[in-house]
């Protein structure tokens, strides 16, 4: 199993729940374990980021039992609200990140997500006046208020060419 791979939207197609005893997530009408589909691995984000909906948190996949049954390798990186039909993402994004607190959505006083950038995303998206350089790769993007003024960290993660983003947009406004 690699560390990371290429692909920030591997599947989303569907909805899923998730049984936190048993860590068992359960899909309707969802691809897992189709070729090109999730994989283990893989990490899956449930919910929505960036405002435009609920999200719930980051999980890794452990073992893949159907195209609608998976179960997720530990619950630590989610918020422990209940998941049940609710919007989904699979991503090749470095599975470690899920471990790490300062990307958990648990942390407080700032938001911080991983994104999949690829090579003409970074050559075309800048801060203002394009000062803000933008690598292709696994970047995080960690978000904060200092003295009442909107902070952006930018940290490339794994930097790699061959990134796609399956029609996810980073956010350019931050």
């Amino acid at each position: 199993m690699a560390l990371w791979g290429n692909n920030d939207n591997v599947g989303s197609g569907g909805l899923v729940s998730l049984n936190y005893t048993t860590r068992v997530v359960t899909g309707a009408g969802t691809t897992f374990g189709q070729v090109g589909a999730a994989k283990t691995g893989d990490v899956i984000r449930f919910g929505v980021r960036g405002g435009l909906g609920v999200y719930f948190g980051d999980a890794v996949v452990a073992s893949i039992a159907g195209t609608e049954s998976l179960t997720i390798a530990s619950t630590t990186g989610l918020s422990g609200a209940a998941i049940a039909s609710t919007d989904f993402l699979v991503s090749e994004l470095p599975s470690y990140t899920v471990g790490d607190s300062h990307y958990s959505e648990l942390n407080t006083g700032y938001d911080a997500i991983v994104y999949g950038i690829s090579t003409t995303t970074a050559q075309t998206t800048g801060g203002p006046e394009g000062y803000q350089k933008i690598d292709a790769g696994w970047v995080g993007v960690t978000t904060y208020m200092a003295q009442g003024v909107l902070r952006v960290k930018r940290e490339t993660l794994v930097a790699a060419s061959g990134i796609t983003t399956g029609g996810i947009a980073y956010p350019t406004d931050v």
